[in-house]
């Protein structure tokens, strides 16, 4: 029963509050990874260093954090809390819906400026030049993969392994987003975080695209996910964003300029043409999608824990 108590509060305070905008821990460790990269990036043995690096970075922090857990444990009344304000921390759900629907208003309202603006804070692909579907684009795939990376990973890991699983997730996913890229300086050093990445996010992210499949149009979303995630590069955001494209019906993936280089990516969802336009209602429709997805992760959860 304490399970299910941790992860409504995480996802009350996470509703009620939002991301925390000052002290935030994941702050704190991206300054720490900052030092840390800066001083050991170099040499012949990037590689090498690199796994150095997570291993500098992250086992401390889990350290502390099962030693934290063992002492909130004995207290039955505390452990629930403790546990729900780490999960809390670690998910980011209203904060993707906010950044999503500031994309979406005032690309309805015709505001391509203002779209533009808002649609590069969540993308990595170059936005000044994008028009109204492909805003639309970029932000429901960014909701879709953000959806498993921010939340239902997040979840998948504090489930499976409490609180220390939780923070080992998330740990690794920030340092894959600073240290994840495939160009010069990240290339041989950032190996490590990505490929940790991968490996705690391969079944949760499994489990997200069966989820997007089941709250959406469930048949269309597993003939994509089954004939399209492969063709994806990445492994894990291929059957997430392939059934969230059958889930809500539409088309994604396709051209996209990268630091000012073309980038023909396959086609996920409906193809031919057929199905719904991408538009500014399909980024709320991916809200929806997020918000109905986890509302089956906590039903089955409760379920699981009265039949236990």
């Amino acid at each position: 029963m304490s399970i299910i108590v941790s992860v409504l509060l995480a996802f009350v305070l996470d509703r009620l509050l939002g991301e925390p905008k000052r002290f935030h821990p994941l702050i704190g460790f991206g300054r720490l990874a900052n030092v840390v990269e800066a001083h050991s990036n170099k040499g012949k043995t990037q590689r090498v260093n690199g796994v150095m690096a997570v291993l500098i970075v992250i086992v401390p922090c889990c350290v502390l954090v099962v030693w934290l857990e063992r002492i909130m444990i004995n207290v039955d009344w505390l452990y629930p809390l403790f546990a729900g304000f780490i999960l809390y921390l670690a998910i980011g759900w209203q904060s993707l819906l906010q950044h999503a629907l500031a994309i979406a208003k005032p690309l309805a309202a015709g505001d391509m400026d203002l779209a533009r603006q808002a649609v590069a804070m969540i993308v990595s692909r170059d936005t000044a030049n994008l028009g109204e579907k492909d805003i639309a684009k970029a932000a429901t795939e960014s909701v879709l993969e953000n959806g498993a990376d921010a939340i239902f990973s997040a979840l998948f890991w504090f489930l499976v392994a409490g609180v220390p699983g939780v923070v080992l997730y998330r740990l690794s996913n920030t340092l894959d987003a600073m240290w994840g890229y495939k160009n010069e300086r990240f290339l041989l050093f950032g190996w490590a975080a990505a490929r940790l990445d991968d490996v705690l996010n391969f079944m949760p992210a499994r489990l997200t695209a069966l989820s997007y499949a089941l709250v959406g149009h469930t048949s269309l979303a597993w003939q994509c996910w089954r004939q399209q995630a492969s063709d994806w590069k990445s492994p894990n955001a291929g059957p997430v964003m392939a059934a969230g494209a059958g889930a809500l019906n539409v088309s994604l993936g396709g051209a996209a300029r990268y630091h000012d280089q073309p980038q023909v990516r396959p086609t996920l969802g409906v193809l031919n043409g057929e199905g719904e336009q991408v538009s500014a209602g399909t980024i709320k429709q991916a809200c929806k999608l997020i918000n109905r997805a986890i509302c089956l992760w906590i039903g089955v959860l409760v379920i699981g824990v009265a039949v236990l």
